[in-house]
């Protein structure tokens, strides 16, 4: 497999894929509506393209990592999209979280035309991204998802093939389930020790340690501890959108913490608390 990469979709996720890409040896060709998504890219060392087209054209495989619905639409069907470019054989490696229907319309669309979707959405932050800690729930065909490894290697500790098409989807909403819960309970325990009089700080040390903590205390029990949410790595907003579950994340919102780190959970339950919100 050649050591060239696409990407499409230089957000926190894409910036952190891109760059691990790039360190790892893989010539990175990338695009994205932002300038200073594309100034990111060259400042990393990727190449600069004009569409997800120019993308798809001068790869074999290429990366999306995308907002929203009309983003992805936009992308592989849209004027200038992958769906237009010349060639065959082009393997799409689509890692957002969006609705199973609607990537499975798009894979219908991109099959018409000789390429190949598969749909693999990460688990993890985006400083596990940039650590290269995600898990990868990849799915679909399983002969392009081995063509893959390289590359996804690249972006993730771990890579899990879990079979048809739209079922990585699934998985992730599994775990963006329980990232939900974690999230949101690790916030009530250091909210529970500052109500006990406990330093958050003590608490993150001696729980952080202990059985009853997890990934979601480890990665965010430190913002929480120092109230500083406003270097996201990944927002109140992005999670609503992604798992629509809970008040809190909908009270963090209201409360104009939108961009703040998902982690500023911890503030929505001090204020409800009656503790005065660190960050």
């Amino acid at each position: 497999m050649a050591r060239r990469v696409g990407i499409v979709g230089i957000g926190i996720m894409g910036t952190a894929m891109m760059r691990n890409l790039v360190k790892d040896g893989f010539e990175v060709v990338g695009y994205d509506i932002a300038e200073v998504a594309m100034a990111r890219l060259i400042e990393s060392g990727g190449i600069a393209a004009a569409s997800p087209r120019d993308v798809a054209e001068k790869t074999e495989i290429l990366i999306t990592s995308l907002p929203n619905v009309d983003a992805f639409e936009q992308v592989m069907t849209g004027q200038g999209g992958v769906a237009s470019s010349n060639g065959m054989g082009q393997i799409v490696i689509e890692c957002s979280t969006l609705p199973i229907e609607v990537k499975a319309r798009g894979e219908a669309q991109l099959a018409a035309q000789g390429k190949i979707l598969l749909d693999c959405p990460v688990s993890g932050t985006g400083a596990q991204a940039a650590s290269r800690d995600l898990v990868v729930f990849a799915s679909g065909n399983e002969a392009a998802f081995e063509r893959c490894h390289q590359v996804l290697a690249g972006i993730s500790r771990a890579q899990k093939y879990v079979g048809a098409f739209g079922n990585g989807s699934r998985m992730k909403f599994i775990a963006n389930h329980l990232v939900t819960i974690h999230n949101l309970a690790a916030a009530e325990a250091i909210v529970l020790g500052e109500m006990a009089g406990l330093d958050p700080a003590l608490v993150f040390d001696v729980i952080g340690d202990s059985a009853g903590s997890s990934r979601m205390f480890q990665i965010r029990g430190p913002m929480m501890v120092r109230g500083q949410y406003d270097e996201p790595t990944a927002t109140m907003t992005t999670h609503l959108k992604d798992l629509d579950i809970t008040q809190f994340y909908h009270a963090g919102v209201a409360q104009g913490r939108g961009g703040h780190d998902t982690g500023a959970v911890c503030a929505v339950l001090e204020q409800l608390a009656a503790i005065t919100p660190r960050g």
